[in-house]
């Protein structure tokens, strides 16, 4: 539009369409649920300067970390980027023993990074429920929290740790959903944390896992593409895997006393190859992709109108991953930042 039909709007007209950008602004901002994991486990990678430049252009406005990447926490300052911050695995056992340990942490890592705008530290990823690091998640958080009290930020952050559904004894149908009794020694104190302080359970949810481990699941049922709802589970009806796992961790919370808590989906994703030629795709990855976006922002048939805080995994193809080849391709963009796949985050 040129800049002579602008001056010849009037001043009420001008006012009224800026409030309206103002307004649009703030809906996108406050209705985006989705937010994108940002991997490091490659050695060809864009400096993280130009990788907060990627989010800000494709509106991405939450960002996972998974542990201190202080060239990214620098690039961060004075964004609007929300970022989930991981205390490591390996950091577990001296931060749960040693309250000074977790201080120097917070101080090191939130405290120095007032201009970043941290939402939840994600203490240890996916720890073995009955593995030698267990015992160590809870008083970590503990003692996490402590430190983040201390430092006057317990209003705006909130503490939790990220598991996987491999913690569930029963998921179908999703109203079963029940955790496995060996691993509630580990859970349960986990849950009482995270209720007393009214924080999320971090869960990374894999629709494509569970469709390659039992191929009694559609691809559809797997994608969000499903025409019809294949599975009932009393009065509610199931059209896509993830809302049938996403229901069977909360049924699951709901018989260990943890039912007022929330769920955040800390990964999830598609790979676009590396697998199975038929389902490891860019097509299917953009599907599953696009179609995530769409549908977390109108909640499960178990919380209906509840958005679901997402965040996809990964900003990037990792060409370090150790495991199956397909960890090397969850990735959104290659590490030249060119899409992989076109996807609309808006």
């Amino acid at each position: 539009m040129s800049k002579s039909h602008l001056v010849a709007k009037s001043p009420s007209r001008v006012s009224i369409l800026l409030l309206l950008g103002l307004l649009m602004a703030t809906l996108t901002k406050t209705g985006a649920q989705i937010g994108v994991c940002y991997g490091t486990v490659a050695n060809n990678l864009p400096p993280a300067q130009e990788v907060i430049s990627l989010y800000n252009q494709y509106n991405i406005q939450r960002m996972r970390l998974y542990g201190p990447n202080h060239d990214a926490l620098q690039a961060l300052r004075g964004s609007n980027i929300e970022v989930v911050l991981g205390v490591e695995n390996e950091r577990l056992q001296d931060i749960s023993s040693s309250q000074d340990s977790a201080n120097d942490w917070v101080q090191n890592n939130v405290v120095n990074y007032n201009d970043v705008k941290f939402k939840y530290i994600a203490v240890g990823n996916e720890i073995n429920a009955t593995g030698p690091d267990a015992p160590f998640v809870g008083p970590a958080m503990e003692r996490i929290q402590n430190a983040i009290s201390t430092a006057g930020l317990a209003n705006q952050i909130k503490v939790s740790t990220a598991v996987y559904p491999i913690i569930l004894e029963k998921s179908y149908p999703p109203s079963t959903g029940s955790f496995r009794q060996n691993y509630r020694p580990f859970l349960d104190p986990i849950i009482g944390f995270l209720v007393g302080n009214q924080s999320p359970l971090l869960v990374n949810m894999y629709p494509y896992f569970s469709y390659i481990q039992s191929r009694d699941i559609s691809l559809e049922y797997a994608l969000f593409t499903s025409p019809s709802a294949p599975v009932n589970d009393g009065d509610l009806q199931y059209q896509n895997l993830f809302d049938a796992i996403l229901d069977a961790v909360y049924s699951a919370l709901e018989k260990a006393e943890g039912g007022s808590l929330k769920i955040v989906v800390s990964e999830s994703g598609w790979p676009s190859d590396g697998g199975d030629r038929q389902v490891t795709t860019k097509e299917n990855a953009r599907i599953y992709n696009s179609n995530l976006i769409k549908h977390v922002k109108g909640g499960t048939p178990k919380k209906p109108g509840n958005p679901i805080e997402t965040y996809v995994f990964s900003m990037f193809n990792e060409n370090e991953k150790q495991g199956e080849a397909t960890e090397k391709h969850f990735g959104l963009f290659f590490p030249n930042k060119e899409p992989v796949y076109p996807i609309d985050f808006n």
